[in-house]
């Protein structure tokens, strides 16, 4: 619909949501909304609207002048859409709060973390304006975290999360380009931090274990005797296990889960009849559904673990309370050090898992799968420990 748009005509408008073209002024609309607030906008091109600002503080008069410098800067070269957004982003913090993060968080499994942490990494970049962070501040940023002690897998990890979010300002127009272009991850060994039970220390474990079996089991006989004595109601036998641990742990060197992986299976993800667990996409690290056999030793524990009335919505390992298990680490770190193990972190079980898949002669890339690995990269962190292709190499130089 076309009109000649004064305070006159606007004044008059029906409460309806409507575009209104000026006949005066070429691109300029003004839209309505049955609210009453109405908004100027001015056409710059296919698709392409810039909002001038509310027909309550703007006059039809301003507007058309603020129309016509907009279309005359688009046939200049600018973009006046670009430099409103880069106004409107202002600081790092100002693109952090009032764009991305609500963006994030839809779109992202990890976007609200994305957020904390660069908030936690780079203080003195929040109050910069996105247009002045530079790869020089950057740099500068880095040599003081490396002379701080802070590891640089660390400062990687700070750095990609900045770099994704610059990524989506470079997107959004809020930045003209992408200051983070030079600026390269350090160089990591990614072999050096390989920490794998070997088979002595893997049996000082599954000691361990048992023996924290046995005095939870001799607990409980102590104290329902206590009870016992004194007329009071006993507790309930233990199952096969007395608690989670055991099975958590024997799960992990069979199948190579990620603590969080195990923790997020419910008894649905399982099936005892195929031997299959299915790690779906929404828990999995990669954000792809994976599914992994399971060999005898796994299937006997979560047929030995599985609760009687167990239902398809139930927690593998539930918390005290039902609800979904956050953490081990209490447990894991009294066993750990029962067992007499040095560097070893709950994680490390996912190594041993892939170290004796590749020392038993299989393929990398059977290895990749069953780890969730998206990138052969991460796999072959492993091949060192196959050697014997290497070997038979090097064995044909011999009498040439």
């Amino acid at each position: 619909m076309k009109a000649h748009l004064t305070h006159a005509t606007i004044r008059k408008l029906p409460a309806i949501d409507s575009d209104l073209y000026d006949t005066e002024c070429a691109g300029l609309v003004l839209r309505t909304r049955s609210t009453g607030r109405h908004t100027w906008r001015v056409n710059l091109g296919r698709g392409k609207w810039l909002t001038l600002g509310s027909a309550d503080s703007l006059p039809p008069a301003k507007a058309r002048d603020l129309a016509r410098a907009a279309r005359v800067a688009v046939v200049d070269g600018d973009d006046p859409i670009a430099e409103k957004r880069k106004r409107r982003a202002g600081t790092l913090d100002d693109f952090l709060t009032e764009q991305y993060r609500e963006w994030a968080a839809a779109h992202l499994k990890t976007g609200a973390e994305t957020v904390t942490r660069i908030r936690a990494a780079f203080p003195a970049l929040l109050t910069l304006p996105m247009g002045e962070i530079s790869a020089f501040a950057l740099e500068r940023w880095r040599t003081q975290r490396h002379k701080a002690g802070v590891a640089p897998s660390t400062t990687n990890r700070d750095l990609g999360a900045l770099r994704s979010v610059l990524s989506r300002a470079v997107e959004w127009s809020a930045l003209a380009a992408h200051p983070m272009r030079t600026v390269k991850p350090a160089t990591l060994d990614t072999i050096g931090r390989l920490r794998y039970l070997s088979p002595d220390e893997e049996q000082h474990l599954r000691t361990a274990l048992d023996a924290r079996e046995h005095h939870n089991r001799d607990a409980r006989a102590s104290f329902n005797d206590w009870r016992r004595a004194r007329g009071y109601t006993t507790l309930p036998d233990y199952g096969t296990y007395t608690d989670h641990l055991q099975p958590v742990v024997l799960l992990a060197l069979n199948t190579g889960l990620r603590r969080g992986e195990l923790l997020a299976r419910t008894w649905g993800d399982v099936d005892l009849v195929s031997a299959l667990i299915t790690v779906r996409g929404a828990s999995a690290k990669s954000g792809r559904t994976r599914y992994l056999p399971l060999n005898s030793e796994a299937t006997a524990v979560l047929t030995a673990w599985k609760p009687s009335r167990a239902t398809a919505a139930d927690w593998v390992f539930p918390g005290p309370t039902g609800e979904r298990m956050k953490s081990l680490k209490t447990a894991w770190g009294k066993v750990a050090k029962a067992a007499t193990l040095k560097g070893f972190t709950f994680h490390d079980l996912r190594h041993t898992f892939a170290s004796k898949l590749v020392q038993a002669g299989v393929d990398l890339n059977t290895v990749r799968e069953l780890l969730g690995h998206s990138d052969i990269k991460m796999t072959l962190r492993y091949a060192h420990l196959a050697p014997e292709h290497k070997a038979a190499a090097v064995a044909k130089l011999v009498g040439r």
